[in-house]
């Protein structure tokens, strides 16, 4: 193993032991792409850190998802030929309860000194990571210069950084917040003809079993994922986009589905309009 593989296997195996959670990347700054076994997610993916779904291949595979604090699994022989590629290490920076605000050239700096509280700055080729405590969903491009990588993401390990940690903003979290949709609202205690009780919209466990059922559509998706981001988030407002139920909570679940499969936060925007334009709502 050349000396830069010795380098980048020592420092994920240090991070590990710091309870980061990291896997290689190859040349190019990008995972090593998924085995025969995984191709086309034909092993069933692994849709979130939490719940990885029926995949069990030992190798790192789905980028983000591959990454592991298990120090047994990254010395191991099966990631050793990873290792021996590999021209860096990166992290997941929600697995290790962190976000990155990556600022990609001066400008972007510029904007973040304005408009975000210091806390912890790596430098990097072209800018800064701004490293904050806390969680949210990831989005590149959500202003010029800037992406989010937090929970489903993946940074490039640069150093420690400088300077103190500090908790994660709203100025941050509401780069990736999306408005919810007009809602008309729907007095208590109002029935809905035919139904003889409260509107059921307004039951939780109803309005549950809708968004899992549009996550699971989009998570099970393995082609024409545009269409079925756009389908579920239909069938979701036809239900729910009138009577004021649908929270930024509940949007930001619809949104982390679709991007976790590929989608832009652009895409989701555009599918999430085009559905409440068709629907009107």
């Amino acid at each position: 193993m050349n000396t830069l593989a010795v380098n980048v296997r020592l420092a994920a195996l240090q991070l590990a032991a710091s309870r980061v959670p990291v896997l290689p990347l190859r040349a190019g700054k990008v995972p090593f792409g998924n085995c025969p076994a995984c191709a086309r997610n034909a092993c069933g993916g692994r849709p979130n850190m939490k719940t990885p779904g029926p995949c069990a291949c030992p190798l790192p595979c789905h980028g983000w998802a591959a990454a592991t604090t298990d120090t047994t699994v990254l010395g191991s022989r099966t990631w050793t030929p990873y290792w021996e590629r590999a021209a860096a290490v990166a992290y997941h920076p929600g697995g290790a309860g962190l976000t990155v605000v990556d600022l990609d050239d001066a400008d972007a700096i510029t904007w973040a000194r304005a408009t975000l509280p210091p806390t912890r700055t790596i430098p990097t080729t072209r800018g800064e990571h701004w490293i904050y405590q806390g969680t949210m969903p990831s989005a590149n491009g959500v202003r010029p210069g800037v992406d989010v990588k937090s929970r489903m993401s993946y940074a490039r390990w640069l150093g420690p950084g400088t300077g103190p940690v500090a908790a994660l903003p709203d100025e941050a979290r509401t780069l990736v917040t999306k408005p919810p949709a007009p809602a008309r609202p729907t007095p208590s205690g109002l029935t809905v003809s035919g139904a003889g009780g409260e509107c059921p919209h307004r039951t939780p466990a109803f309005l549950e079993r809708g968004l899992a059922m549009a996550e699971q559509r989009i998570t099970a998706a393995d082609s024409a994922v545009h269409a079925t981001v756009y389908r579920a988030f239909l069938a979701v407002l036809a239900t729910h986009g009138r009577c004021g139920c649908l929270t930024d909570t509940h949007i930001d679940r619809l949104f982390t589905a679709a991007q976790a499969k590929g989608e832009s936060l652009r895409h989701c925007t555009d599918a999430w309009a085009n559905a409440r334009t068709r629907l009107g709502v």
